[in-house]
C-alpha cells in the first residue's frame, strides 16, 4: 500500500475499523481510537512508530514483530483487538467525555459476548474517562468491568514519551503473566 498524502489522511477523518475478535479471545486489547493512518489502511496500531507491535511480540505474545496488515493471525494466539471510540481522528483528544461514556458501554456489550479472560485497554487517560476512574494507574484494575478483569496499559502510540517499546513490553508482559493465570 503507497504511503497516504496527506488529501488521504484527511479523507480517513470518522472512518471506521472492523475488531479483530471473535469466540476463544483471550486477551482483548481495546485501543482509545483508530488513528488517521489507521482509518487509511484499515488496520489496527498501523502508523509507523506506533510500538504495539514490537511490544506485543517483545512481550512474548506472537513469534515475531507482526505488521499491521497480519493483524487477521492475532485470534489464533487467542488476541483480539478494538477501540473505545470506533472513529478516526489526528488526535484522541477530538473525543468528546460522552463519546468515551458511550464507547465503554459498547465495550461492556462485547465483553459479556465474546467473554475473554482479560480487557487490556492501551491507555490510561481515555480508560478513566470511559469508566469514570479518574485514580487509576497503569496495572491491574480493583473492579472488572462486565466481569471481565482489566489491566491498564501505556498507550503504545508514538506520541506517547513517557514509554519506549521496552516499557510497553514489560507492561504487556505483566498482563500476560496475570492473564495466564486466569481460568480457561
Amino acid at each position: 500500500m503507497p504511503l497516504p498524502s496527506k488529501t488521504d489522511l484527511l479523507a480517513a477523518h470518522g472512518t471506521t475499523i472492523p475488531d479483530v475478535i471473535g469466540p476463544g479471545t483471550r486477551i482483548l486489547f481495546c485501543g482509545i481510537n483508530p488513528g488517521l493512518y489507521s482509518g487509511y489502511t484499515g488496520y489496527h496500531f498501523a502508523r509507523p512508530g506506533n510500538r504495539f507491535w514490537p511490544a506485543l511480540h517483545r512481550a512474548g505474545f506472537t513469534p515475531r514483530v507482526l505488521r499491521p496488515d497480519e493483524q487477521y493471525l492475532l485470534p489464533q494466539w487467542g488476541l483480539g483487538i478494538t477501540n473505545l471510540v470506533a472513529r478516526a481522528t489526528a488526535r484522541a483528544d477530538e473525543l468528546t467525555p460522552a463519546e468515551l461514556r458511550e464507547g465503554g458501554a459498547l465495550l461492556i456489550r462485547k465483553l459479556r459476548e465474546y467473554r475473554p479472560a482479560l480487557l487490556a485497554v492501551l491507555g490510561i487517560t481515555a480508560y478513566r474517562r470511559a469508566f469514570a476512574c479518574p485514580s487509576a494507574v497503569i496495572g491491574p484494575q480493583e473492579e472488572p468491568v462486565a466481569g471481565t478483569p482489566v489491566w491498564v496499559l501505556p498507550n503504545p502510540s508514538g506520541l506517547n514519551a513517557h514509554y519506549s517499546v521496552d516499557g510497553i513490553a514489560a507492561e504487556l508482559r505483566r498482563a500476560r503473566t496475570a492473564c495466564d493465570s486466569l481460568p480457561e
